[in-house]
Order: C-alpha cells, then sequence, then structure tokens
C-alpha cells in the first residue's frame, strides 16, 4: 500500500433500546461538526471485552447503561487517517450489541457528543449519516420483534401499595 502503514482498530457498541407506549425507542447520538448521526461506538480498550466496550460507549456518549441481549452483528471497512505525519490505512471492525436500557438519561453524554437523543426506531434509521448502521438497526428491530413479551422491559422495583 504505498509505504503507507496498515493499522487494526476494534470498536463496539449498541442499539439501545426502551418500549415505549408509541414503539420501541434508540438513542442516537449526534457528533462532529455536521452533526450526522450515529450509533454510539468506541475502541476497545486493552483487555477489555467487545461487550464491555459496548456497554461503557454507550453509557459516556448517550449517557444510559444498558444491558447485553444479543450480538447484533460485526461491521468491518477500511479508511485512510487524516494524520498529517502519522497516516495509515485503517483496517476497522465494530462489534454491535443489542442493549435493553436500563437507567440513565441522554442529557448525560460526554463532551464528545453534541447530542443525545431517544428516536422511534423506524425514525432513526431515516436519520442515520452510515448505511451499515442502518442495517445494525434494522437487524436489531428484528431481534426486538422476535423477543419474548417478557424480555422486552427491563427488571424493574416491585411497587409496594399499602
Amino acid at each position: 500500500m504505498g509505504g503507507v502503514p496498515t493499522k487494526l482498530e476494534i470498536s463496539a457498541g449498541g442499539v439501545v433500546f426502551r418500549e415505549r407506549d408509541h414503539g420501541i425507542d434508540v438513542a442516537l447520538i449526534s457528533v462532529g461538526e455536521d452533526h450526522r448521526w450515529q450509533l454510539p461506538k468506541g475502541l476497545v480498550d486493552k483487555r477489555e471485552s467487545t461487550e464491555a466496550a459496548a456497554l461503557r460507549e454507550v453509557r459516556e456518549e448517550a449517557g444510559v447503561d444498558g444491558e447485553v441481549i444479543s450480538k447484533i452483528d460485526k461491521v468491518e471497512y477500511w479508511y485512510y487517517s487524516k494524520g498529517a505525519t502519522k497516516r495509515a490505512h485503517i483496517h476497522k471492525f465494530v462489534y454491535f450489541y443489542l442493549l435493553r436500557y436500563k437507567s440513565g438519561d441522554v442529557a448525560g453524554h460526554d463532551d464528545e457528543v453534541n447530542e443525545a437523543r431517544w428516536v422511534e426506531i423506524n425514525d432513526a434509521i431515516g436519520m442515520l449519516e452510515f448505511g451499515s448502521e442502518r442495517r445494525i438497526v434494522e437487524r436489531a428491530r428484528e431481534m426486538i420483534a422476535a423477543l419474548p413479551v417478557d424480555a422486552m422491559r427491563a427488571d424493574e422495583p416491585e411497587q409496594r401499595t399499602e
């Protein structure tokens, strides 16, 4: 590749969902100067599992905690880094997980994110910048539809009535 080094990057992220009266919402984030909408994701730390990284990234970037239901898929792509002195061809793998919402508020996202918000799942597909992420959310929608009814909601504390 013309003397330009090739680097491997592993990232993980998630489609965190919650059931609402109107349907299913997923958490999306807006990033960059162009305010593009995407799924929360980021680099996997050394000795961190992809599942743990997905949970951490969703917490940091979308402000919410989830629990892993299942792996959705792995996306693979190449890109050319933009560093002025350390240019490289990057071979990237991103592992996406289906996560059931447990707690938190999208307003609690980190500073790397312009905005995080809950979006109805069908609307979310249309908002996402990248085709690979649209396909991930389409697959997540199918997986959610196949979940048993009792698996849709996170365990909620018992309400006592006296």
